[in-house]
């Protein structure tokens, strides 16, 4: 029986088959402004809300007033991977608890700005049509770490993506718009290809893990 005292907004940075392995709990959707005051309107039972995904643009972002609305009525409200993390870094001062690597990255103010983990989505499947900048960053770093590219490639790599608008970020339109050379760039896509990493996907298994730690369950 799915257990109706934990809900879960996300679907995008890791799908809900996925998270239903890992913990029996209510699934949502990407959260937007109102669910959150819409659940809790509804529901009397929630003790744990957690937010992993969020629109960011194609409609107004989840309030920062909902989610103390529900701290304030002692409900657990666990962030990260993406509109998670940014609004975990905002209001963990009031009780909200920030998991995993971006959250991190936002608090310590390696990144800022909800573009940096923001996504163009099929709205009915959920599925990613483009790259996070930060999951270019990190994989980037890794390749910058494993000698296959220079600094200076990096940074210029993140600026060409920084530079993108949001939906038609990936690695192989950034690496081909690069000042790389042909050579280079084969090597480098062939890296990623082999040794991508999501650092999204790996923070949203983190928030599921940890709720599942402090549930009931």
């Amino acid at each position: 029986m799915i257990n109706m005292t934990i809900a879960i907004y996300t679907g995008l940075s890791i799908s809900f088959k996925e998270a239903k392995t890992i913990l029996d709990a209510t699934y949502y959707p990407p959260v937007k402004r109102g669910d959150i005051d819409e659940l809790l309107s509804k529901n009397d039972n929630i003790e744990i809300i957690g937010i992993i995904d969020g629109v960011f643009h194609q409609s107004p972002a989840v309030a920062h007033k909902e989610i103390l609305r529900a701290l304030k009525r002692n409900i657990t409200v666990v962030g990260g991977a993406s509109m998670g993390a940014l609004r975990a870094c905002e209001l963990y001062p009031y009780g909200m608890i920030g998991i995993g690597t971006i959250f991190n990255d936002y608090k310590k103010g390696v990144i800022d700005s909800d573009d940096d983990v923001s996504v163009a989505l099929n709205p009915d499947t959920l599925e990613q049509l483009s790259q996070p900048w930060i999951n270019l960053k990190y994989n980037f770093d890794n390749a910058r770490k494993d000698k296959i590219i220079t600094q200076e490639e990096e940074d210029e790599l993140l600026k060409i993506a920084k530079d993108t608008y949001y939906p038609k970020r990936s690695f192989e339109y950034t690496i081909r718009k690069s000042s790389l050379s042909p050579e280079n760039i084969t090597t480098l896509l062939n890296y990623i290809n082999k040794n991508k990493i999501d650092i999204k996907h790996d923070d949203a298994k983190k928030v599921i893990q940890y709720i599942k730690k402090i549930s009931k369950q």
